[in-house]
């Protein structure tokens, strides 16, 4: 081979080698003039947890837990959800030998207690003292924190059934329409003791949960009120000037479905009746199930309606692959519901359980009041710790990567996920922005690393390259200004 052809094929490789560098790397344009929602802050439910983990005795043990939750340098979450317990049958409850129906597969977190045990009885406000005794707790340590009161259901001698788990058949309603009017005062009356007594005024007030869903039935694992539309819009009608006699600045939200589809059904109905709309205060939705199309269309819909909106409750879908498989799973879809559906909120189901490590952040053994933390907290401490309250979330044209400014737009925040096993190379193209800092600061979770903060990346010509590992979540923090 003559030294010409020699050299011109070592160019021909190098050429092919830049070209297959250049498609395995994912080329991110983030775009701070497409600015949109703001950020009011990051959470979960009181309910299941925070019943069992206040009547811990290791109080010690109460605040370091609290603390990791409301921390700014730890999750720095501000937003909970109180649930205002309707109470079961007490022959429904747990006895020594036998776990009553609430207990199957929940175990005795899930037996919620009422305030309100027969029609005629008075309100015992010592009730629900473990969830209570958390909610003060966060309030102490978190000025800031909003809280929403919601309803899985209504006291069992309300219901048809007898039973705050739901009807003998779970597609049919459990609330006895002659008790609309005391749900609602029980609903009301619970919020306005929080208020005057405990100097917790809440944001909102949602009276369903999961409504639509053929979950909830007799002597079922779960307090669960099935409603159907129609049933919710009566319901309403009724709520609405009873809060608003009531003084409170609370206002309604709805309707908290477990999924995107069931949430576009009940929304459409509500705009097709025509008299319910100007009732609500907020949208929430759960996102257990959604496709990226569904995200649109309810964020078209929320903005169409001009409300407040919240993701409310969500968990994994996935429990094949490994826990940090999973949790990376559910990071993802908080990158496509901030993303897509646009929500200024977005809440976990539960802070603490005792049998797996996906769906918490703190796996507990509450009979002996210990618990560890589990790489699920670390996941989720790459988003919320980082992208704060008052943060505006702008345009990436990634679905792997979220993005974030400060108020005074001279922090940019990056967050990339990264599920697959291998390496994965981001590109990000800062070209939109006046002013960077010269490096970046870098922060990861993987297999070996707990939002661990890492070596620099340098800033070059208005780009970052960051070799991503396989199986991680990483943040990235820079100085940067947008253009006027």
């Amino acid at each position: 081979m003559n030294n010409r052809l020699k050299t011109s094929l070592i160019m021909l490789y190098a050429v092919l080698i830049s070209c297959v560098s250049v498609q395995s790397q994912s080329l991110v344009k983030i775009s701070p003039d497409k600015e949109q929602q703001t950020v009011e802050g990051w959470g979960s439910s009181l309910c299941w947890w925070a019943h069992m983990l206040g009547q811990w005795q290791n109080e010690e043990a109460i605040d370091e837990i609290v603390n990791y939750i409301t921390s700014p340098n730890e999750l720095n979450m501000n937003v909970f959800r109180y649930n205002i317990g309707g109470g079961d049958n007490p022959a429904h409850y747990s006895t020594e030998n036998t776990p009553g129906h609430m207990a199957f597969g929940k175990g005795l977190r899930a037996e919620m207690q009422g305030f309100k045990a027969s029609e005629t009885s008075p309100y015992d406000w010592s009730a629900d003292a473990g969830q209570r005794k958390i909610m003060l707790k966060i309030k102490e340590k978190r000025p800031d924190a909003v809280f929403e009161a919601f309803s899985n259901s209504a006291p069992y001698w309300m219901t048809y059934s007898g039973c705050s788990a739901g009807n003998e058949n779970a597609l049919h309603d459990n609330l006895n329409r002659k008790y609309y009017n005391q749900f609602c005062d029980y609903l009301i009356d619970v919020c306005k003791f929080y208020k005057d007594s405990l100097h917790i005024e809440f944001k909102t007030l949602e009276p369903f949960n999961e409504p639509l869903t053929g979950y909830w039935n007799n002597l079922g694992s779960q307090e669960g009120c099935h409603f159907s539309v129609k049933s919710q819009i009566k319901l309403l009608k009724i709520l609405y000037p009873k809060l608003k006699k009531s003084h409170l600045a609370t206002v309604i939200s709805v309707c908290d479905e477990t999924n995107l589809s069931l949430f576009i059904t009940e929304l459409e109905e509500y705009i097709a009746d025509g008299n319910v709309v100007d009732l609500l205060g907020q949208l929430n939705t759960h996102t257990y199930n959604g496709s990226d199309k569904e995200r649109k269309k309810v964020s078209q819909l929320v903005r169409r309606l001009d409300k407040p909106f919240w993701q409310s409750e969500t968990g994994p879908s996935d429990y094949s692959s490994t826990d940090l498989g999973t949790n990376l799973q559910l990071a993802q879809k908080l990158i496509a519901d901030m993303r897509i559906l646009k929500p200024t909120a977005w809440l976990d189901w539960q802070m603490m359980e005792e049998n797996n490590n996906t769906w918490c952040f703190f796996r507990a053994d509450f009979k002996n009041e210990t618990y560890h933390l589990v790489k699920n907290f670390y996941v989720r401490m790459q988003f919320t710790r980082f992208i704060k309250q008052g943060y505006h979330i702008i345009e990436s044209d990634n679905s792997d990567v979220l993005a974030a400014l400060n108020p005074q737009k001279t922090e940019l925040v990056l967050v990339a996920v990264n599920n697959s096993d291998s390496q994965k190379n981001f590109q990000f193209d800062l070209s939109a922005f006046r002013t960077l800092a010269n490096s970046a600061e870098l922060y990861s979770t993987n297999e070996n690393g707990n939002c661990k903060k890492q070596s620099q990346l340098n800033v070059e010509n208005k780009r970052i390259n960051y070799q991503s590992p396989g199986r991680s979540i990483s943040t990235i923090v820079l100085p940067a200004k947008q253009y006027e």
